[in-house]
Parts: C-alpha cells; sequence; structure tokens
C-alpha cells in the first residue's frame, strides 16, 4: 500500500466519523488498514485479496448492528414493526444509497467490466458498502469492540431513514401495501406472476412480474431481481388504484400512500 492510498484510506474513514489512530499499533497504518482496503477491492479487480469475505461477514454485523439500534432507540416498537424496519435498514436498496451518500466509489479498486456496467452500479455499491462494515468490525478488534464504531457510523444514517419510514410506514414495501389494502377490501392476498427476461448480471429488466387480484391483472413491473420485480409491480398496481379509492364509500379502507 502506497503512503498516499494510506492517507486517503485514513481521510476517508475520518470521514465516517470514525478514529483511525484507535485501530493496530502506532505507525502501523499498513496491517491496520489491511481490512478496508480488502473491503474497497472489488472482486471484478482480479487482485489477491477482494471483498467477498469481509461481504459475508459484514451481512452478519449489520443486522446485529441494526437489531441493536432498534431495540435501543425503537423500544416501544413491535417485535414485528422492529422487524420491518430492519429489512429496510440493511436491504441492498439501503446500501447502496448509503455508499452515494459516502462517496465510496471513488474509493473503490474496480476491474474494467465492472467499473463499465452502470446497470450493475448500485449492486456493486451495496456489496462492498456490507464488506465495508464487516472490515470496521475486524479492524476495530472483531467480537473485543467491534461492532461499537459500527454503530457509531450507522446510527446517524438509520435515524435519518427511521423517520421517514415510520413516518410513511409502507415507504419502499408496495407488496405489505397492496396486501393490507386488498384484505381490507375483502379481495383476498395478491397473487405474483414472474418470469426471467435476461441473464444479464445488473440488469434492471432482468426479471419480469405481474400482480393479479382473482382473475383481474393489477399492474406489471420490472426489476434486477424476482424480489424488485414484484415490488415494482405491486407499487404500480397502487398507482393505477389510486383513482377508484375516490369513488368508495366512506366506510372503505383508504389506500395506503405510495409517495417516496
Amino acid at each position: 500500500m502506497t503512503p498516499e492510498r494510506r492517507q486517503l484510506l485514513i481521510a476517508f474513514l475520518v470521514s465516517l466519523g470514525l478514529d483511525p489512530s484507535a485501530v493496530g499499533a502506532p505507525g502501523d497504518d499498513a496491517t491496520a488498514l489491511a481490512p478496508i482496503e480488502e473491503a474497497l477491492s472489488h472482486s471484478s479487480a482480479g487482485l489477491g485479496r477482494n471483498h467477498e469475505q469481509l461481504e459475508f461477514l459484514g451481512d452478519a454485523v449489520l443486522r446485529l448492528a441494526a437489531s441493536e439500534f432498534l431495540a435501543r432507540r425503537h423500544r416501544s416498537l413491535g417485535v414485528g414493526q422492529r422487524s420491518s424496519l430492519r429489512a429496510q435498514l440493511v436491504s441492498d436498496r439501503w446500501l447502496s444509497e448509503l455508499a452515494e451518500r459516502i462517496a465510496l466509489e471513488p474509493m473503490l479498486h474496480l476491474g474494467a467490466a465492472a467499473a463499465g456496467d452502470r446497470a450493475g452500479r448500485a449492486t456493486v455499491l451495496a456489496e462492498t458498502c456490507e464488506a465495508l462494515i464487516g472490515a470496521i468490525y475486524v479492524a476495530w478488534g472483531g467480537p473485543r469492540g467491534g461492532l461499537e464504531p459500527v454503530e457509531r457510523w450507522l446510527t446517524p444514517h438509520w435515524q435519518d431513514s427511521c423517520r421517514e419510514l415510520l413516518a410513511d410506514p409502507h415507504r419502499h414495501n408496495w407488496k405489505s401495501a397492496l396486501q393490507e389494502w386488498s384484505q381490507a377490501q375483502g379481495r383476498g392476498l395478491p397473487r405474483y406472476e414472474g418470469d426471467e427476461r435476461s441473464r444479464g448480471h445488473g440488469d434492471p429488466r432482468r426479471f419480469h412480474c405481474r400482480v393479479h387480484l382473482g382473475e383481474q391483472a393489477l399492474g406489471e413491473g420490472w426489476g434486477g431481481c424476482r424480489r424488485d420485480a414484484e415490488q415494482e409491480a405491486a407499487r404500480m398496481a397502487l398507482e393505477a388504484l389510486k383513482p377508484r379509492t375516490a369513488t368508495e364509500t366512506s366506510g372503505a379502507s383508504p389506500l395506503p400512500s405510495t409517495q417516496g
């Protein structure tokens, strides 16, 4: 690792609100920063060590840290509500948005194919951001104190996200919103039918999905994975149903907001 790269990594960690001098032996920045450099080395770069192992660890660390955050900051919420919130706070969408906010991409070692694949950009950002979480956990001591800096870094971002999500419980979870509305109307559960239209990794239109209520097709959507295509189909169904709710009786359940 060059002196210039060490200084760049140190400045990056400081921008996250972390103190790099708290890890490793004094003057041994290269060893202390090795997990961070590994996390920022995407597998496409073809280097000896890459982000994949730390991404695997970061997934578990992220879920634990989010669970502790919610238990500490939102104790009044039921387990089901906390579980729904956590799913949003550890999602690939949330991770890729976080990566954008912290300007992660310029710090990455990427291969030419990954660097030029704009369709797969969000996936790369989510993967390496999760690896960075694992790297911070390792660099700061793992089970002997590694969770604290992860929580310190992520807590302000989680606070902002929770504020938005609690104000709009169905934000980014259109399937749940559609299901609640359809059951309140006595129309049963929505049914999703989808298929894979492309084999391209990172293709945002790889999967296509239609959502039905009974025999009626309500909406269709595309996504890079089956789950995203289903969410988009549910969102489009809710948008299509909006005008109809204006003519329903006052006793009918309102359609959840789809703002966001």
